[in-house]
């Protein structure tokens, strides 16, 4: 084997061109193998396995320095650069994260993990370099649709007028993480089918030199071009046509299925298909499907990321002009939202958790402060075993500290439907609610609450002495705490379903005082700024004592949930402990 002889990337420049396609097909084999066996991005690794074999041979790096867009794209690079152990030996599959990490190599200079950031770094490791009178190249590595984000757009702006090297690799594979959107993707078809020689060329247009490569999983074509560039005194960009899924015929048929991938897919693939369980994604679907045809208005919006919400090929094919993906760009899906719903129309806007804080001064600006009545679902919020790059935890601290903004957070069906019918329904200003993650939660009572009636929190169980508020998904710890304190300490405990995020109850705050000594409050994600402050603020300058729990303020970084929540007290025999602490001083 010739991965077995790949120790540093000084191994890669003594092979032949022979046992670099072998060492390509081997790479493959173990990218399939692990992504198959733990799940990971799947489409975008396969497809620039060559590229990344060249670009070793070719340049040098450290001293050459290549920033990663996304990290979708990283997997080869780890192979080579010390790290195939983590791709070879499935008992260390999980010893190195999917994303670049400095930490883990010399060879990586960022965590990164977010899109459309690797020009823009770029820019700032070549700009130090040129201040610092050093030598050496400097890469930006950006494909699978991150050219669609703005801040790509900002930096390509800047590199063009750095006047020294940078060089640009666009990986064009046809795709983002769904189709490409946006007029962009329009001129590199053009290009792709013109080889690169078509007049209307984008890169050329803000200064760039430019060069094509049509065969971009050819590794003579691509160190061919490697070597043009290398040392190039002015910006450039090295435009490559590649395939994305590139040696599994899974993937390179069917791109958005396997852009991504869960444990055992390719295990899963011509077996009939299991009875799809209902699922929060479901009911969001099913439920603006419903709005949909009832008003030809309501439009779905999504960042480039339709499979995170169900937003399926099936489902966008019923929406059909009622469904737009405005590409990776949370900023503009803000603004958009906002303007649709000034003019009347009743947008959806989706995003994940850990991308929506990519759009916080639109939120603040373009959305609250103008007061537009838009619906906008976080998904995956939350403390999670996540790499630190899509840690769900902030968006309530974000989010919910943003005047003129009404963020709900159901814990169960019925309260979820009943804020998605308010939501898309109500003119008086922005709606955000957060979709509850996992198993789908169902009381069989309809929610009647009128949710035009902020800040009124639910009474779920009444006590006395200490009482529990669970925010959103922390409704059923808060309930088992209750239970936990009543085992072991004889209290019977309130329990309370704020359900808003962004708003006190104070007339039922100010009740409890009569009968109550303690207050816990639990939320599932960061607890500085957050909903349990609120709280405590508000007794400030009461008798009662206020237990704050929640996500500590960190990036954690494939940290198993349990330990978060050991670490955080976050179990319901460490509530009951701290609460008779508290009623004990």
């Amino acid at each position: 084997m010739v991965l077995e002889k790949i120790n540093s990337p000084l191994d890669v420049k003594k092979l032949s061109l022979q046992e670099m396609d072998v060492l390509a097909q081997e790479m493959r084999e173990a990218i399939i193998k692990k992504v198959n066996t733990v799940g990971g991005h799947f489409g975008p690794n396969l497809g620039i396995v060559e590229a990344t074999i060249a670009f070793h041979y070719v340049f040098n790096s450290p001293e050459d320095k290549i920033v990663f867009d996304v990290s979708h794209q990283c997997y080869p690079h780890k192979m080579l650069t010390g790290r195939k152990e983590g791709f070879t030996t499935p008992e260390l599959y999980g010893k190195y994260t999917g994303y670049t990490a400095p930490e883990e190599s010399a060879h990586d200079w960022f965590k990164v993990g977010h899109t459309s950031t690797s020009v823009s770094l770029a820019v700032g490791l070549a700009k130090a370099r040129d201040l610092k009178g050093e030598k050496g190249n400097v890469l930006a590595l950006i494909g699978d649709g991150s050219l669609s984000g703005g801040e790509a757009y900002e930096g390509l702006n800047n590199a063009a007028v750095l006047g020294s090297n940078i060089i640009i690799l666009v990986n064009d594979n046809d795709m983002s993480i769904a189709e490409n959107q946006g007029g962009l993707y329009e001129n590199l078809r053009l290009l792709r089918e013109t080889k690169g020689q078509a007049e209307l060329n984008f890169f050329k247009s803000l200064g760039f030199d430019y060069v094509y490569v049509d065969e971009g999983n050819n590794t003579v074509k691509l160190i061919e071009a490697f070597q043009k560039v290398k040392d190039s005194p002015r910006p450039v960009v090295v435009h490559l046509r590649t395939l994305k899924g590139k040696g599994c015929a899974a993937s390179e048929e069917n791109k958005e299925m396997f852009h991504w991938i869960l444990p055992g897919t390719l295990d899963r693939l011509g077996q009939p298909a299991a009875p799809a369980p209902e699922t929060y994604l479901s009911i969001t679907t099913d439920f603006i499907l419903k709005k949909a045809e009832l008003d030809k208005t309501v439009t779905a919006i999504t960042p480039a990321t339709p499979g995170a919400y169900g937003f399926t090929k099936e489902f966008r094919a019923k929406m059909g002009k009622q469904y737009v993906d405005v590409g990776i760009a949370e900023e503009h899906a803000v603004a958009y939202a906002s303007a649709m719903a000034k003019a009347g129309a009743r947008p959806v806007l989706a995003v994940m958790s850990s991308f929506i804080q990519r759009a916080y001064d639109q939120l603040s600006q373009d959305l609250c402060l103008n007061g537009s009545p838009i619906t906008l679902l976080i998904y995956a919020g939350g403390l999670s075993g996540a790499d630190a790059t899509h840690l769900g935890t902030f968006d309530m601290t974000l989010l919910g500290n943003i005047p003129g903004l009404t963020y709900l957070a159901p814990a169960n069906k019925e309260e979820y439907e009943a804020m998605l019918e308010y939501a898309m329904t109500q003119k008086s200003g922005p709606v955000a609610i957060r979709v509850p993650s996992g198993p789908v939660i169902s009381t069989g009572v309809k929610d009647e609450t009128d949710y035009a009636k902020h800040n009124r929190f639910h009474v779920v169980h009444k006590g006395k002495d200490v009482v529990i508020l669970g925010l959103g998904g922390f409704l059923g710890l808060a309930q088992a705490a209750a239970a936990e304190l009543k085992k072991t300490l004889g209290v019977e405990a309130t329990v309370i379903n704020p359900r808003f995020i962004t708003g006190l109850d104070a007339e039922l705050l100010n009740a409890l005082k009569a009968d109550h000594r303690a207050v816990v409050t639990l939320e599932d994600g960061q607890l500085d700024g957050g909903f349990g402050e609120k709280v405590a603020r508000f007794y400030g300058d009461s008798n009662l004592k206020v237990l704050c729990r929640g996500g500590k303020k960190e990036f954690t970084d494939r940290m198993p949930l349990e330990e978060i929540f050991m670490r955080c007290r976050l179990t319901p025999a460490q509530i009951a402990e701290d609460v008779k602490a508290a009623l004990e001083k």
